[in-house]
């Protein structure tokens, strides 16, 4: 795993109560970790914090399993390291 993936896992295992052997990089919020969408927001906001980023709400809205948000740290982080 890289370390946006280990730490978005982390996040959210601990924002959920889960240990982090029970979260996935596949792992549906609400299906498979038993999160409702006030979870979800709580972990995109914590994402957010850890990493410096301003995830829009339209994109948050989508947000569906952990590897969406990782998805979205990874575009945003791209986006801000390019040179101007």
């Amino acid at each position: 795993m890289t370390q946006v993936q280990d730490k978005v896992c982390e996040i959210t295992a601990k924002i959920l109560g889960l240990d982090l052997n029970q979260v996935s990089l596949d792992a549906s919020f609400q299906e498979d970790l038993g999160a409702d969408s006030i979870d979800v927001v709580e972990v995109v906001i914590a994402v957010e914090d850890e990493f410096g980023i301003d995830i829009s709400d339209e994109r948050a809205e989508r947000v569906r399993s952990v590897q969406d948000i990782i998805d979205c740290v990874n575009e945003i982080k791209e986006i801000n390291d390019e040179p101007a």
